[in-house]
């Protein structure tokens, strides 16, 4: 299905997590559209997320994320609630949770869950622990008397030679987990913000979107290093999904890091249900709003130089 945003109304959009990274982006890409948006922050934000905000076109709102009346004052009148809050259980369980029945209470229609990710509802349960985040939130959400919509676009194409080391400068290789001709879903942040906005703004978006701005193989992202760079990038298979598997639970026993959001083995999970094409995003849902462009790997490597990322 393809959707036109140029007949869409202004709407009032409520947005948590606006003083993050996504966040931000999307609060812009929402303002960028004409919406009206509350940006939620904690009561001890900083002035500068503030002014950052605001400077975006967005109105803060100082608010507890744990209190359910005062969010659900917040979001009066709204259209739409769009989550972008990052974290583990307690933000995006816990505070999820609140601000989703605080949508309720208020009347909200729509809400837009943070998951931006790849297809977590293909995978094993157990396997990736942020994917079952997203996957018990989901349930929780689906129980609710409210439209919610997950987003789901990839890995951040932005991570890629940073957080996410499947492109390794210093060696000149593309890593890779067993099939080098799998398919890899990629999406920068601008991109992903730039479509969620379109999508809060559409009140008949699906239970599940999916989008990619690129798809390719291990192969085809070690051809467009090279172009890109000039340097003759090449493949290297670090094992199949069983070796990596091995090694995220010897990562887990030696550097747990339970607390942290993405330690080096929650990396590796997700390195590894994309390999196997268990999290694989099909069909696209690209061609929705026409007027969102897609960056390609190339494009990105051209504007942000590895060394860089």
């Amino acid at each position: 299905m393809t959707t036109s945003t140029s007949a869409m109304t202004t709407s009032t959009v409520v947005l948590a997590g606006g003083a993050g990274d996504l966040g931000a982006r999307i609060a812009a890409a929402l303002t960028a559209r004409g919406a009206t948006v509350r940006a939620l922050v904690r009561l001890d934000a900083s002035t500068a997320d503030r002014e950052r905000l605001t400077a975006l076109g967005a109105r803060p709102i100082p608010v507890d994320p744990s209190d359910g009346a005062a969010l659900a004052a917040a979001c009066e009148g709204a259209t739409v609630v769009v989550c972008a809050l990052n974290g583990l259980r307690e933000v995006i369980l816990d505070r999820q949770s609140v601000l989703l029945d605080a949508a309720v209470r208020a009347g909200v229609p729509r809400f837009i869950s943070s998951d931006f990710s790849s297809d977590f509802t293909q995978t094993t349960p157990g396997r990736n622990r942020n994917f079952d985040l997203r996957r018990e939130f989901m349930g929780r959400a689906d129980r609710a008397p409210i439209q919610v919509t997950s987003i789901l676009n990839g890995a951040f194409m932005d991570m890629l030679g940073a957080e996410m080391p499947i492109i390794a400068p210093r060696i000149k290789r593309v890593l890779h987990v067993g099939d080098a001709e799998q398919l890899l879903d990629f999406t920068t942040k601008d991109d992903t913000a730039a479509y969620t906005a379109a999508a809060a703004l559409d009140p008949t978006t699906p239970r599940v979107l999916r989008i990619a701005g690129e798809s390719l193989t291990a192969r085809g992202i070690a051809h467009a290093v090279s172009d890109v760079t000039g340097d003759r990038y090449q493949l290297l298979r670090v094992g199949g999904p069983g070796v990596l598997t091995a090694m995220i639970r010897i990562t887990q026993a030696i550097a747990p890091e339970r607390e942290s959001t993405f330690p080096a083995w929650q990396g590796m999970q997700y390195m590894r249900d994309m390999f196997t094409g268990d999290s694989q995003l099909a069909p696209l849902d690209n061609d929705r709003y026409p007027d969102v462009r897609w960056t390609s790997l190339r494009e990105q490597l051209a504007t942000t130089p590895l060394a860089a990322a």
